[in-house]
């Protein structure tokens, strides 16, 4: 039987009430939630109940990340509603799924209770530094294993505390997703096709993703001939960019590349509108926000033509392993139940589950925490993002996956939506089908 908790929100700090109801499957549907606190009196016995904690940004400034994780996690409950055999042995399965509101510090507190009070046997979580890095450290001091992804390893690994050159610290968690070397091979790659002076405006936020990038992607940049244009580091909800793009404009950068938030890059972007810097730039790529349609229709026409950088899309030659859905299935499957257009998540927060329960499966015994480990630090699989291989990465305990260079343009005549995402160039998975060349934005 699958007991499954559908309750995003953080319990630990008041008082439960018996039930409430929230929209599941992207708003499609209505579910009645359980307490937690009830959970061993609904016939889940501990010894063989799997319980998953997953954790990702779901409202906050972040949310647009979690957009689609309730539709991805009923995929998943459904597939598990008879449970999952490890070893011989049918267990029963819990998903106990929070919502970070976006704040490092609840996430870091969801993790802990997820941890001490609903003993769950593995955590995964998803999206930004922000969210993963603090879920990550409690997982780690608790000895309880985790597997995260959606943040570039560097920023996952040293922003953590690791140091270059020397042994990892970290036993307990584990992370595949992209990073540097993934994006110098998507940008380069997408670059070369428009003519540019070669100057790129780096607007670089002063958190974990832009420390990280400012001190390996740029030099890396520099290193395939470009000159990098960095402004500086600047803080998260910063209200006024005059002093940004009045340097950038003095430099006459024909690119544009930035890792913020979506709400601080819509304020840069509108503030360059003004002061006429859209005007001038051929290649706008854009990182951590200007992924998912919503954070891109808020900007209006100045939208059409950002490049970016997918770590799924929905043409993607993969399906999952958990739940068999091809990735057009999972696009076409969100798009119907929750009327809003597919993005990029999806894949990811699927692949997260997909890799979660295939370690689950090669393990000894999914309720010994160090047996879970052990096989997420040695797991092989593919997913819907493609292959995750942890025999293979830059440092223990990481993997990475491919970045496929897209761009947001005006889409057909006769879709219901605004903006059409396609693929550029495939310089990391040959597999993966370019649909059109870049365009230059300006």
């Amino acid at each position: 039987m699958n007991v499954a908790d559908k309750n995003s929100a953080d319990t630990s700090s008041q008082p439960l009430p018996s039930r409430r109801t929230v929209l599941g499957a992207g708003g499609a549907v209505g579910l009645v939630l359980l307490n937690p606190a009830s959970i061993f009196a609904q016939g889940a016995d501990g010894a063989n109940t799997i319980r998953v904690g997953f954790i990702s940004p779901r409202t906050g400034a972040l949310a647009s990340f979690g957009e689609a994780d309730g539709y991805v996690l009923e995929l998943a409950r459904k597939s598990l509603k008879d449970g999952l055999t490890v070893g011989g042995k049918r267990y029963a399965v819990e998903i106990l799924d929070r919502d970070t509101q976006s704040d490092p510090a609840r996430a870091s507190q969801l993790a802990k209770t997820l941890i001490n009070s609903d003993k769950v046997d593995l955590i995964l979580v998803t999206s930004a530094p922000e969210t993963v890095n603090p879920v990550a450290d409690a997982c780690e001091g608790a000895g309880v294993p985790c597997l995260s992804t959606v943040t570039p390893w560097e920023a996952w690994y040293f922003g953590r505390g690791a140091k270059p050159g020397e042994p990892s610290p970290f036993k307990w968690t584990f992370h595949f997703s992209f990073g540097v070397g993934e994006f110098v091979k998507s940008y380069t790659s997408q670059w070369s096709q428009l003519s540019t002076n070669k100057k790129v405006a780096a607007l670089y936020p002063n958190d974990a993703d832009g420390n990280a990038i400012r001190a390996s992607l740029a030099p890396a940049l520099q290193k395939a001939g470009f000159t990098i244009v960095d402004a500086g580091p600047y803080e998260t909800g910063t209200t006024d960019f005059s002093a940004q793009i009045a340097k950038f404009k003095a430099e006459k950068c024909d690119i544009f590349n930035t890792f913020p938030i979506p709400p601080d890059f819509a304020t840069f972007w509108r503030q360059a509108a003004q002061q006429g810097l859209t005007k001038t730039m051929k290649i706008v790529q854009v990182a951590k926000t200007g992924l998912f349609p919503s954070s891109v229709e808020a900007l209006g026409p100045l939208g059409f033509n950002l490049s970016s950088a997918c770590y799924w899309h929905k043409t993607f030659p993969y399906k999952s392993p958990l739940t068999g859905v091809s990735s057009m299935q999972l696009a076409d499957g969100y798009e119907k139940a929750a009327n809003k257009q597919w993005n990029q998540q999806l894949g990811a927060s699927m692949s997260l589950l997909d890799a979660g329960f295939e370690a689950l499966k090669a393990s000894t015994n999914p309720k010994d925490k160090a047996s879970v480990a052990k096989s997420l630090g040695s797991l092989v699989t593919t997913t819907t993002v493609g292959k995750v291989d942890f025999t293979k990465g830059p440092v223990q305990g990481a993997c990475t996956t491919p970045l496929i260079g897209t761009q947001w343009v005006k889409a057909p005549a006769g879709s219901k939506y605004k903006y059409d995402y396609v693929i550029t160039e495939n310089a990391a998975d040959a597999n993966v089908p370019v649909a059109v060349k870049l365009r230059p934005y300006a």
